[in-house]
């Protein structure tokens, strides 16, 4: 009984304020593909074998052999992407409404992003093709250019001196654990924002307006979530490999390094950014300040009723989409030195969103 009041009050009865616009479904359609997520993980888990030798030709047979092992796969591909579609808007969202002020919510959903990233990344890794094989390379070298403890931590998780079979095994072993440490946190994270309410876009401090979560906020989040099926249906069935470049019908080779590397569109960002710099530490240091001032829960006010905020706000969110685009450039003149000038934009104006138009009370 107490289980059925519990569900009952934070899925039925759940007081929320009317104003609430489609961009606060974001966060439901999310928590439905990372559940559908693991679902079709576990799945393709049954079916994979963590092994150098064979993992590539094991993936190729999903794709050729059954019609219904097809489905399963290249649902998992496009649903990553729709994730990561959908956590941006959700991310966006919460920085343009000051959502971080809930610092209870907002520190575990920043701990989801950082974490679905490294689910995402062990993910990429797994199919053993030549471009994963190689950003799998070049993204762990990273690990080795860490002061202090960066050679002893890539031993540890590379497992030898270069990207290997162990490797495999390790991403394999994270990637399936991963997932269901994920599921854990988004209760987490819904358990907060439902112990201090949701913001809205009127940003009112009391709710004036408040009706109940079920029926208009179910069929409204059942209503885009039907409507991201069908996009992810049609782009599954029309246009399935769009997402897969070359190499990735190609297998791992050791000998033969691509022309371009680079990590899937979600990555691109942090990718320019990291190979702008010519010194390694130097890009983790400049992805590590951008990432923490993203994080620290300051107690802004929204960007509603602020021009200048607005165009601030706007301005990271058009130099970080131009990033995403050079990522995917060959490294030479003059994408680097674009990516170098973008890059510390970013870092500046994120300072400044975070910092500036701050309420009387900070953490």
């Amino acid at each position: 009984m107490t289980l059925l009041s519990s569900v009952r009050r934070n899925l039925i009865d759940l007081p929320i304020n009317y104003s609430l616009n489609y961009y606060w479904c974001s966060g439901f359609v999310l928590s439905a593909y990372i559940v559908m997520q693991i679902v079709s993980g576990v799945l393709l888990s049954f079916l994979y074998t963590a092994n150098g030798v064979i993992s590539f030709y094991v993936v190729s047979n999903l794709t050729n052999d059954s019609f219904y092992s097809w489905c399963v796969r290249y649902w998992h591909l496009w649903g990553v992407t729709l994730i990561f579609v959908l956590l941006f808007v959700h991310l966006g969202r919460a920085l343009y409404y000051s959502s971080y002020s809930k610092k209870g919510a907002w520190n575990v959903g920043f701990l989801l992003y950082l974490l679905m990233m490294v689910e995402a990344f062990t993910g990429y890794v797994l199919p053993w093709h030549q471009m994963s094989y190689w950003a799998a390379t070049v993204l762990t070298s990273i690990i080795n250019s860490v002061p202090i403890i960066g050679e002893v931590l890539f031993m540890y998780i590379v497992g030898g001196f270069s990207v290997n079979n162990d490797t495999l095994v390790r991403m394999f072993s994270v990637h399936v654990c991963l997932g269901f440490v994920i599921l854990g946190l988004i209760l987490l994270h819904l358990f907060y924002l439902h112990a201090v309410g949701s913001n809205n876009p009127l940003c009112l401090l009391s709710f004036s307006d408040i009706i109940f979560f079920h029926c208009y906020f179910t069929v409204k989040d059942f209503m885009v979530f039907l409507g991201s099926i069908i996009i992810i249906f049609c782009c599954l069935f029309i246009c399935p490999d769009l997402l897969l470049g070359v190499d990735s019908f190609l297998e791992a080779n050791s000998m033969s390094t691509p022309v371009s590397i680079k990590p899937e569109w979600y990555f691109l960002a942090f990718f320019s950014m990291l190979r702008c710099v010519e010194s390694k530490v130097g890009g983790i240091a400049l992805i590590l300040s951008f990432l923490f001032f993203l994080w620290i829960p300051t107690c802004n006010y929204s960007s509603a009723y602020f021009l200048s905020r607005q165009l601030v706000f706007w301005f990271i969110i058009s130099v970080f989409f131009a990033l995403t685009y050079f990522g995917s450039c060959h490294p030479e003149y003059p994408y680097l030195i674009v990516c170098r000038v973008f890059s510390v934009l970013l870092v500046a104006f994120m300072f400044i969103f975070k910092l500036f138009w701050t309420s009387s009370k900070i953490f």
